[in-house]
């Protein structure tokens, strides 16, 4: 089964860190909903016959649109494809962009996954991050999704802020576990090129987290949320049993995707495109009834041993048997000494031919995929 994409570029205003494809003009929402709409027509030639078991509105910020704005997009959807019954239809949602009334319209709409970007519960740290809402309204999101019944929320969290404390870190994470939301999502703060955080920090006006202190912050998220009963099922991302992110999950192992919207890519076989990213060239391509895509490549083996690597061990599960299966590679003859090194230094554990990453493993766990795929003798 494969997946759909929508990605919704408008913004109140951009974050200081964010490099995701966004506008703050909403001047164009209506002409981008047509466009959106008429894009999804275009893409039934590839997809058409597939059924579809997850549908994702990421951004950008989904929740600034209106719940009929979303549900034309929905209804487009389900016209034009087969979706699978009970889909898993996720929405990003922003605190300080919906209300109870939003929430219980896009919930009857079929949204039944909600992505909140709460990202800190400290004012200090949203107002450095730039975000548009206050550490109440976070609580209140959360709050009201539970109140109306939301039975699988995800909640974002950002670490090494800069000047951010490792109690304070601790703080956030046992907030967002008090409310026992489904899913969390942990992600240390990259620095962009091109972001406004990055000009800052070339003007050190601010100073970044050391990669030490960044190191001892997601060892504690490791600790923290494993020990509340939360599975490390990808490098940034923990479930309650049963709810990972089916969509997220497509991504990491090859599963047909389609982008809709401007800067979305796809997948599909052996082929990757991605879209133009600028909202005016991709509404007026859509209005040529042309395709808005920007570029495209045909994967060869090599790439998709690459990619299965390394997003096999981002998932912190590499299954070598799957590997030497569908890719002609035996990891445990070509790699035997490497994979020993990696088991004593207590990075990976190797069992039924599945290596799997420990809490240490996944601090290093680019620079293990890389030291993997070197120890090919033949590609």
């Amino acid at each position: 089964m494969a997946s759909i994409y929508l990605h919704i570029p408008f913004c109140e205003r951009k974050c200081i860190y964010c490099d995701f494809y966004s506008v703050t003009d909403h001047q164009v929402i209506d002409d981008f909903i047509v466009a959106m709409c008429d894009e999804i027509d275009m893409c039934v030639d590839y997809g058409g016959r597939e059924q579809y078991e997850t549908i994702y509105f990421g951004g950008g910020t989904p929740s600034l649109l209106k719940p009929e704005q979303i549900g034309k997009l929905l209804n487009r959807l389900q016209r034009t494809f087969s979706i699978k019954p009970g889909a898993e239809i996720t929405l990003e949602v922003n605190p300080g962009t919906v209300d109870r009334g939003k929430l219980t319209a896009l919930q009857q709409l079929g949204v039944n996954r909600l992505s909140i970007g709460v990202q800190s519960f400290f004012d200090d740290e949203l107002q450095l991050l730039t975000r548009i809402h206050s550490a109440a309204q976070g609580i209140q999101t959360i709050t009201l999704a539970k109140e109306i019944g939301f039975k699988n929320i995800s909640i974002d969290l950002i670490y090494a802020l800069p000047s951010q404390t490792v109690l304070r870190w601790e703080e956030t994470l046992r907030r967002a576990i008090a409310f026992e939301p489904e899913h969390i999502s942990a992600y240390s703060l990259i620095i962009e090129g091109g972001t406004p955080l990055e000009s800052k920090i070339k003007l050190k006006e601010i100073k970044p987290t050391s990669l030490e202190l960044e190191a001892e912050m997601y060892t504690l998220t490791m600790e923290i949320l494993n020990d509340a009963g939360y599975e490390h099922y990808e490098i940034s991302n923990y479930a309650g049993p049963g709810y990972c992110s089916k969509h997220n999950c497509k991504y990491w192992n090859h599963s047909n995707y389609i982008g809709i919207g401007p800067s979305a890519h796809s997948f599909w076989s052996i082929k990757r495109w991605w879209n133009v990213s600028d909202l005016r060239t991709y509404i007026n391509q859509i209005m040529l009834k042309h395709m808005p895509i920007a570029g495209s490549e045909l994967l060869t083996p090599e790439q998709f041993l690459d990619e299965a690597v390394m997003l096999g061990l981002r998932t912190g599960k590499l299954n070598l048997q799957q590997v030497r299966e569908e890719h002609g590679i035996d990891f445990l003859e070509s790699s035997h000494s490497l994979i020993e090194q990696l088991i004593s230094n207590k990075l990976v554990i190797l069992n039924e031919q599945i290596l799997t990453l420990t809490n240490k493993g996944f601090l290093m766990c680019d620079e293990i995929s890389e030291r993997i795929l070197a120890s090919i003798t033949v590609r």
